[in-house]
């Protein structure tokens, strides 16, 4: 009797067991980075949540002793709240993805976790831990000082998706960067320091002069506070923000960063 080959399965049969794959590699790099960033420190995720509120608290106080109101409503907490949110956000993983491929060095020796599975681990638990930092500080500035709030959750979830996209980007291009330029983590760190101040943060672009709104329009980070304080303020609606200005900046960021880390990912896991 002949024998006849068994018919090779198609190939598009193979795509859900490699992205079940690559889901469980995710899965498993975020419960590493859990247990080595929260789990042995005293309170753990608690600390995620203490951070924010005691920056906020810190800003609020001593900004309401300088000011008899702030730039939009009667507090001054959920205005500083609605900047640094999304501020802390784009920080938090720029500087976590900017550190991806040195973290996951040791893993990466395996054929199974790739560069882009440990940049988008990192990422992904970031935006999920800041996430629910939001919901729950925003819950309880709400509920404690019987805030009356128009929430627009629309804009919010904007915010958040360019805060990310923006972060995503200019993490991939530090973790390039910093790898030829060591000294660039450093100068990036002062960097930083004056953007909280150019990202709408403690004021919005309104109350600025012309001459200096004509250089903080080209900061994308200014347009995505100005889109979260509409999340939170029914009358405010500001006519400088661009949403196709934002999305090209951070998409062009997230292509150029993935293109630089696929070309020389290897060469960062030698140094």
């Amino acid at each position: 009797m002949s024998e006849f080959p068994l018919p090779l399965p198609p190939g598009g049969a193979q795509k859900p067991r490699q992205s079940a794959g690559r889901w469980r590699t995710v899965s498993a790099l975020m419960l590493r980075e859990m247990g080595s960033r929260y789990g042995r420190s005293p309170g753990g995720y608690l600390w995620a949540i203490l951070e924010p509120i005691g920056m906020i608290i810190i800003m609020a106080v001593a900004f309401s002793l300088l000011l008899r109101s702030p730039s939009l409503g009667n507090s001054f907490i959920l205005f500083y709240a609605t900047g640094y949110v999304p501020f802390n956000l784009f920080i938090k993983i720029s500087q976590t993805v900017a550190a991806g491929i040195r973290y996951s060095k040791p893993l990466l020796t395996y054929p199974a976790v790739s560069w882009i599975d440990a940049i988008f681990a990192r990422a992904l638990l970031n935006f999920l831990t800041n996430a629910l930092v939001a919901v729950i500080l925003f819950a309880m500035l709400i509920a404690v000082l019987d805030l009356q709030v128009v929430f627009r959750i629309g804009f919010v979830l904007e915010a958040f998706a360019m805060a990310f996209l923006m972060g995503l980007g200019i993490g991939m291009l530090n973790c390039v960067i910093m790898g030829f330029v060591p000294v660039w983590e450093t100068i990036w760190g002062i960097i930083t320091r004056p953007l909280f101040l150019a990202s709408g943060v403690l004021i919005i672009y309104e109350d600025v002069p012309r001459t200096v709104q004509e250089i903080l329009i080209w900061n994308p980070l200014l347009h995505i506070s100005g889109i979260m304080r509409m999340g939170f303020y029914s009358t405010y609606a500001p006519q400088y923000i661009s949403y196709p200005f934002v999305l090209f900046v951070a998409l062009a960021l997230v292509v150029f960063g993935m293109l630089l880390l696929r070309r020389h990912y290897r060469w960062l896991l030698q140094i």
